[in-house]
């Protein structure tokens, strides 16, 4: 099956919504089984301000789902979601 970057920017402000829906989002990645890489991306003062996520489904369609049903979208914490095919090299 074929990896997806997940890649998402937090909105401005937004670190409660964050801390707020942690544990749900947490629990989808366990749940759904699908994650083989994730963390948050960090600003300069060690905040989380967006995700890495990298995930394995059968395609594209799949990952669109998998990023829009994660809590942390459904929470609105997101400015913006980029989905890339992704190929491990190392």
């Amino acid at each position: 099956m074929p990896l997806f970057a997940i890649i998402c920017t937090d909105k401005a402000e937004a670190l409660q919504i964050r801390l707020d829906t942690r544990e749900r989002h947490l629990a989808y990645i366990h749940d759904t089984g699908v994650v083989r890489q994730a963390g948050p991306f960090l600003n300069d003062e060690g905040q989380m301000c967006g995700s890495l996520v990298i995930i394995e489904v059968a395609d594209r369609a799949a990952a669109e789902s998998w990023a829009a049903n994660d809590p942390y979208a459904l929470a609105g914490l997101f400015a913006k979601v980029r989905i890339e095919g992704w190929k491990k090299v190392i």
